[in-house]
């Protein structure tokens, strides 16, 4: 009676343990899985930001000012666009004129 009830002792104990174990195991993956939800949610918000950003970036109007301030860039004009042809034959290669389609 007295080997049942170690071994019974044991069992309980051994349970209690595993208990235990897994309740630590639980409560860690829980804050591991909410830390995870708010870094998504930061990631997202970012995200939208950055998306937002983008779009204001790329407007036409800043692409062109900006081509005009710091490129030098200016608008074509028949006046002082060339035309270049393409020729098979570098010796029938014509000279183009300037302001000529």
């Amino acid at each position: 009676m007295i080997r049942l009830n170690l071994v019974l002792l044991v069992a309980v104990m051994a349970s209690a343990l595993y208990l235990v174990s897994v309740q630590y195991d639980s409560r860690r993956l829980t804050t591991e899985l909410d830390r995870a939800h708010t870094e998504a949610r930061r990631l997202e918000t970012e995200k939208d930001v950055l998306q937002v950003t983008k779009r204001s970036q790329a407007t036409p109007a800043r692409v062109e000012r900006l081509a005009r301030d710091k490129l030098q860039m200016r608008q074509a004009q028949a006046g002082i666009t060339t035309y270049v042809t393409y020729a098979a034959d570098a010796s029938r290669a014509t000279v183009p004129k300037v302001g000529t389609p």
